[in-house]
């Protein structure tokens, strides 16, 4: 609780010092944002999470350039991510995930262990989500529901994704063959987008370096690693020059193309010579 109120003061001083910058009173900026001038005084003072809406429209009165409009979304989406976390449970979490999402016009995901949550079907979302012994199932069936849902960016113009897998993420397999013959079917479909690259970095291949956990970058200016206990949100310079890095270095190894779909097809066949023996 009381780091939520640390950040939710970090956010107001933030904002305070832009209006100050921008020589600004509140009242002023409350006129140009068209925002209500107690709400404005609110969110200085650490006592309001704004809205999405109300972001953008501060972003626009402020005149702020991309680095200033970078480090605003950090501070508000890390609040966002925790108090739906308090309010929703799993689908909670998911809802603050698919709004992280749909702020961001660039997302890289490099994932060792897994299927990345932007390319995953819904039974491998439900049971990816239901890991764990005190996990509600119908909270986990509502998250993946969301998960879902959220995917729907990848089809929206101006945005960008690049994904990276290790050939373990993708034999790495939850519930059954046929599952994963569906999950299949869903990276080969996605590799055909046009703002999507997607590569796989096949056994066959040495690695660059070890792959202790996967993590999502959205626009280059936040960085989240998805743990057992919860997501772990990094910002720090020297944390994303790591992530670009490792991302990079996995990527110049991947296969892409007719390569990736050669790789997914032998996948494919291995996992369906496994269907008799789960029938």
């Amino acid at each position: 609780m009381e780091d939520r109120r640390d950040r939710l003061r970090a956010l107001g001083e933030f904002v305070r010092r832009l209006r100050k910058d921008a020589g600004l009173t509140g009242k002023d900026l409350a006129l140009r944002a068209q925002i209500a001038q107690p709400t404005i005084s609110r969110i200085e003072t650490g006592q309001l999470l704004p809205t999405p809406e109300t972001v953008d429209r501060l972003v626009e009165a402020l005149g702020l350039d991309d680095a200033s409009r970078a480090e605003l979304d950090v501070l508000v989406l890390r609040l966002r991510d925790e108090v739906s976390r308090l309010k929703g449970g799993l689908a909670g979490r998911e809802s603050a995930n698919m709004a992280r999402v749909r702020s961001a016009s660039r997302v890289v995901s490099f994932q060792a262990g897994m299927i990345p949550a932007l390319l995953q079907t819904g039974e491998y979302a439900r049971l990816c989500l239901a890991f764990g012994s005190d996990v509600d199932e119908t909270d986990a069936a509502k998250a993946a529901a969301v998960r879902v849902e959220a995917q729907a960016v990848i089809f929206e113009p101006g945005r960008e994704f690049s994904f990276v897998l290790t050939e373990g993420a993708v034999r790495t397999w939850p519930g059954t063959p046929s599952l994963m013959l569906a999950q299949l079917d869903r990276l080969m479909q996605v590799a055909t987008l046009p703002n999507v690259r997607l590569g796989i970095v096949p056994w066959a291949l040495p690695t660059p370096g070890l792959p202790l956990h996967g993590f999502t970058i959205y626009d280059g200016s936040l960085s989240v690693v998805e743990s057992l206990t919860g997501d772990l949100t990094m910002s720090e310079p020297d944390e994303l020059a790591a992530h670009v890095e490792t991302f990079e270095s996995f990527a110049a190894v991947a296969v892409y193309g007719d390569a990736l779909r050669e790789l997914l097809g032998s996948i494919a066949a291995d996992f369906r010579e496994l269907i008799p023996r789960f029938k």
